[in-house]
């Protein structure tokens, strides 16, 4: 059974930085694509970063120029390092990852908060 595990959420000032991180146990096979969604209180979740196996990357609108997503194909591990963060980046941020079996594995969540 796929887990996938995140950490480095927590509280960060406007105009601060942090690093998620995810890690995926469980299969033997490398994901196809891994990445990042959010959730704020009220909205729906979005897409907010996926990186291919071959590190070909898309991103949300709202975050481009100010978060970066990695990943170690060896590991199935895959970060995002956001910069620069404002108020409205506060949600819970969600792993994903797709093993090609037809349907996304989930983290639990970490919660990133962006207050003064």
């Amino acid at each position: 059974q796929v887990q996938l595990v995140e950490s480095g959420g927590g509280l960060v000032q406007p105009g601060g930085s942090l690093r998620l991180s995810c890690a995926a146990s469980g299969s033997s096979f490398r994901a196809n694509v891994m990445g990042w969604y959010r959730q704020a209180p009220g909205n729906q979740r979005e897409l907010v970063a996926g990186i291919t196996d071959g590190d070909s990357t898309n991103y949300a609108d709202s975050v481009k120029g100010r978060f970066t997503i990695s990943r170690d194909n060896a590991k199935n591990t895959v970060n995002l390092q956001m910069n620069s963060l404002k108020p409205e980046d506060t949600a819970v941020y969600y792993c994903y990852a797709n093993f090609g079996r037809g349907l996304l594995d989930w983290g639990k969540g970490t919660l990133v908060t962006v207050s003064s």
